[in-house]
């Protein structure tokens, strides 16, 4: 098989797969507020095909990536988040609401697309120079997995890619990520 092939063979199995996981997410709508059109991954969850199908796609865009923990968002985040690990062979890293986690802390509050939060992470989850994936369920409008981006590399980590099951690109939440490599399963 010739690179151009596998390429080919490559960009088919992506196209494919993308469309494919679309039919596995749905929308909720006026949730959690009148005018918002949720994307609920619960429906994905109930298949395990879909499981399957979407971490193949999640791990995908990881080959040839040395990464030393995966840190993920809570709630939805940790579903995929620990399969990584798992799949990657490193340590799982939770970010929690706050007064969730029994050590020290540190904490970053943040923006939302219909309020405002606050997350934490252990202040020794992350070492000096750990190659970091982060990893939740939707990027939206990047405020959340920006706050995560501040505190891994507050604490020294080097963000190797923040990854999400889908991105909502009319909201660009890209932009605040930035220079950070981004990949999503789905895109809207």
């Amino acid at each position: 098989m010739t690179i151009r092939s596998e390429l080919y063979n490559q960009t088919l199995f992506m196209n494919t797969s993308t469309n494919t996981l679309k039919t596995y997410i749905s929308d909720v709508s006026d949730f959690p507020k009148q005018g918002i059109i949720f994307k609920d991954i619960t429906t994905l969850l109930e298949n395990p095909q879909a499981v399957k199908l979407c971490l193949e796609l999640l791990l995908s865009d990881l080959t040839d990536k040395n990464i030393d923990k995966v840190v993920a968002i809570e709630a939805r985040g940790f579903f995929f988040g620990m399969l990584l690990a798992q799949a990657l062979n490193v340590p799982f890293v939770p970010v929690r609401k706050p007064r969730k986690l029994p050590r020290k802390v540190i904490t970053q509050s943040f923006d939302l697309e219909y309020g405002s939060d606050t997350l934490e992470l252990h202040e020794d989850a992350i070492n000096p120079g750990d190659k970091v994936l982060i990893h939740d369920d939707v990027l939206a409008t990047g405020g959340t997995a920006q706050a995560v981006c501040k505190m891994v590399e507050s604490l020294g980590g080097q963000i190797v890619q923040c990854n999400f099951i889908m991105k909502l690109d009319f909201l660009d939440g890209a932009k605040k990520l930035e220079p950070h490599p981004i990949y999503a399963a789905v895109s809207y």
